[in-house]
């Protein structure tokens, strides 16, 4: 078993104050695969003052010396891409088909394109006799989840690096080692002591004391809205800036001009991947209904097309949730959508066949869903579709604007000048059209309850930016 248990405070190992040692658990077999240390308040204020303390210098460094650090980290990320792939693999229990290039490839791709930015990003304007400049926000506290683990921490390390930001991250207790391997890379690659700082604990214990710490300017926060609101609330009496991405219950919109069997069948996989532990997954599939009932066959044709089974086999295509407290939530969410009437298609309550071990589920797809139904309102995190039939695009709009969350929207469609015009309507932060998928430099962020804030690209800098007006910058 792998033991983790120091914490990386201003560019050393270090062992914490106390031992609270939490068990690494791979989902796929119930089995502890490593041993992490929680972290109290000695390591956070030690973090939080190495981070402080390497401001004064970090910040000050030019664009040239900043490019020169992301692109040594990414020389090093390439060497120990393997590495990364395979904690991912033990700690989520994503197949090793994803876990090898969606969730590993995605922390490269946010290095890349930081770096890419940061060549041409503009830091000042001149405004006649005045200069208007772009300056780091000082110390930040990163709080990742364990979703998409290397993707979240690299889309917020990234920019902060590239802006001379100093920054203290605390990954998830669920899913931490992909984000030790990742710390041992930016020792590696050289990072000045305390620019980047680790210290492991959960959101109740490290999150909280982060949040609420006087010596911290910004919280970047992924996670659920619940938390975020409670972070929200413990960093606003030192009014520091936070920025979320929350949860989402994104629609796709069907429209009865699309080619219905490719779109179901696109959105349903979609939803199952990850096993549906994507916050902006579309988990909520809106369909014509006198196309139901096509719509439903190619749902259930698409989830006997997934392959549940052990990561480590190439086959597989979709693993086990995260943990136990993940299973019983959807079990139980799954169990609420038969109770309040909803239709099951396919899959359902227990395990796949022939899996007794692993917190594995089976892909379910229900329809006869209305909007107020548990699983319509509520996001599962988990590879369950619910089908919501329409009769008219109005009606299709009402429902997908029909929720406490904006993360994500889709829409399919024969007429892209119709998908556009509906695309316009839906309240979300990112809107894909008939399957289109962008890269690292479209921003990622919702409206309302899915979080305030853009991450991604050169709209990711922004967060992590102080705005600083010099009149009479230039002599009269």
């Amino acid at each position: 078993m792998r033991q983790y248990t120091q914490f990386y405070i201003n560019g050393e190992w270090l062992d914490g104050a106390a031992q609270n040692l939490c068990e690494v658990i791979n989902p796929a077999t119930e089995q502890a695969v490593a041993v992490i240390n929680l972290g109290a308040q000695p390591e956070v204020d030690a973090a939080v003052a190495a981070a402080k303390n390497a401001f004064e210098t970090y910040s000050q460094t030019s664009i040239e010396e900043r490019m020169a650090l992301l692109s040594k980290i990414i020389e090093v990320y390439q060497a120990r891409y393997g590495e990364v792939a395979e904690a991912i693999r033990l700690e989520m229990g994503a197949p090793s088909q994803l876990a090898a290039t969606a969730q590993a490839g995605s922390g490269m791709a946010h290095l890349a394109e930081a770096l890419k930015v940061l060549q041409t990003y503009e830091f000042e304007e001149a405004k006649g006799a005045h200069r208007v400049v772009k300056e780091p926000i000082g110390v930040c506290a990163l709080i990742t989840p364990w979703n998409w683990p290397m993707n979240q921490i690299a889309c917020k390390v990234a920019p902060a690096l590239a802006t001379g930001c100093t920054m203290v991250l605390k990954p998830s207790e669920v899913a931490p080692l992909s984000a030790y391997v990742f710390a041992e890379i930016m020792h590696e690659a050289g990072v000045p002591a305390g620019v980047f700082n680790l210290v492991n604990g959960d959101g109740a214990g490290v999150g909280t004391l982060l949040s609420k710490h006087k010596d911290v300017d910004l919280v970047s926060f992924t996670g659920s809205t619940r938390a975020g609101s409670l972070i929200a609330q413990n960093a606003a009496p030192t009014v520091k800036r936070v920025t979320q991405e929350l949860g989402g219950k994104s629609p796709n919109i069907v429209l009865p001009d699309a080619d219905i069997q490719e779109a179901v069948i696109r959105g349903a996989m979609h939803m199952f991947h990850n096993t549906g532990q994507s916050c902006n997954a579309p988990s909520r599939m809106l369909v014509h209904r006198s196309q139901l009932a096509e719509a439903e066959s190619a749902a259930a044709h698409a989830a006997s097309l997934v392959v549940v089974g052990n990561p480590e086999d190439e086959s597989t295509t979709m693993g086990p949730l995260v943990s136990q407290v993940q299973f019983d939530r959807v079990q139980g969410l799954i169990a609420k959508g038969l109770e309040e009437g909803a239709r099951l298609v396919c899959g359902g309550l227990g395990r796949p066949e022939g899996l007794e071990q692993g917190y594995f589920v089976k892909p379910t797809v229900f329809s006869d869903v209305n909007n107020d139904m548990t699983i319509a309102r509520e996001e599962i995190f988990g590879p369950v579709l619910v089908m919501i039939p329409y009769d008219t695009e109005e009606e299709a709009i009402r429902i997908a604007n029909d929720t406490n969350y904006g993360l994500a929207g889709y829409v399919q469609s024969g007429n892209i000048e119709r998908a556009r015009k509906v695309a316009a309507r839906i309240r979300a932060g990112n809107v894909k059209i008939n399957g289109a998928s962008g890269g690292t430099d479209i921003p990622f962020g919702g409206y309302k309850q899915s979080g305030n804030g853009r991450e991604w690209g050169a709209h990711g800098f922004t967060d992590y930016l102080e705005i600083k007006a010099i009149e009479g910058f230039e002599a009269s």
